[in-house]
């Protein structure tokens, strides 16, 4: 068992490594994520209220809120309308992507595509149970 700040860790190398990026300014949620290894994205559907189903390779089922997102005059307002919203998908490098053209190749016109990365996906959404 590892003890920091209060905080007990089951895992001595694990605690270890919270402590070191809590060190170099991460908060904690993000300090524990990448302690606990990056995930990667396997799959993205986009639901109806304007959230994400996002599954990890860690076998996680997450949802994230995009709503707040997608204010007007940022780079997500096309994606306000939710035909152009569901046209969500996983690029090559497994973040969440959308094309704001989808009449236009992304991987020629890298200004048409607005993706997340996979990290802030993770940190960001909440696990959900599958049913």
């Amino acid at each position: 068992m590892y003890i920091a700040d209060g905080i007990a860790y089951p895992d001595a190398e694990y605690g270890k490594r919270v402590q070191d990026y809590l060190s170099r300014g991460f908060d904690r949620k993000t300090a524990e994520y990448f302690a606990s290894g990056r995930k990667r994205i396997t799959s993205v559907t986009a639901n109806d209220d304007f959230s994400l189903r996002l599954c990890f390779d860690n076998g996680e089922v997450r949802l994230l809120d995009c709503e707040p997102l997608l204010e007007v005059g940022t780079v997500f307002a096309p994606f306000r309308e939710l035909s152009n919203f569901k046209r969500v998908y996983l690029d090559e490098f497994n973040c969440v992507s959308w094309d704001i053209d989808p009449n236009v190749d992304s991987n020629e016109v890298w200004s048409n595509k607005v993706d997340l990365c996979p990290d802030s996906c993770y940190i960001q959404s909440v696990p959900i149970e599958e049913i």
